[in-house]
């Protein structure tokens, strides 16, 4: 886990440096996508189940991505998006199509609905979090 949890370090700091992110933002939106990955780890290894690990670390890294963008005084996008990249559901994605390719239909629609399970937890937790801190700001 700590070797997966480094390498999401580096890979959410190298897709920002593709999205030409502020580099004094690097080390922090690094850390938040590291973070996120540590707890998609713990959630599935705990759970089995990969679209709770999704939804729950999507809330933690929309979570530290609201209270850093406050801090720095910059827009939650600039850690959101880097952040959430390590929960994103390329193998899901990856699977269907090549089921498809090698007609096996039943394996395909499998993955292909896994994939949108994940992402509408991915959305949701963005949509929870970003709702609760819009009340807070209400208030």
């Amino acid at each position: 886990m700590v070797i997966q949890t480094v390498g999401a370090f580096f890979a959410v700091i190298s897709f920002s440096l593709i999205l030409e992110l502020p580099k004094k933002y690097l080390a922090l939106s690094g850390a938040i996508g590291a973070v996120g990955w540590l707890v998609y780890l713990l959630v599935q290894a705990a759970a089995g189940s990969v679209i709770a690990a999704a939804f729950l670390s999507t809330l933690l890294v929309a979570l530290f991505s609201h209270i850093a963008a406050r801090v720095c005084k910059a827009p939650v996008t600039v850690f959101l998006v880097a952040g959430i990249l390590p929960s994103v559901p390329g193998a899901s994605i990856y699977r269907s199509v090549s089921y498809v390719i090698s007609n096996d239909p039943v394996l395909s629609s499998h993955y292909l609905v896994e994939t949108l399970q994940i992402s509408g937890a991915i959305a949701m937790a963005i949509f929870i979090m970003d709702s609760l801190f819009r009340l807070g700001k209400k208030k």
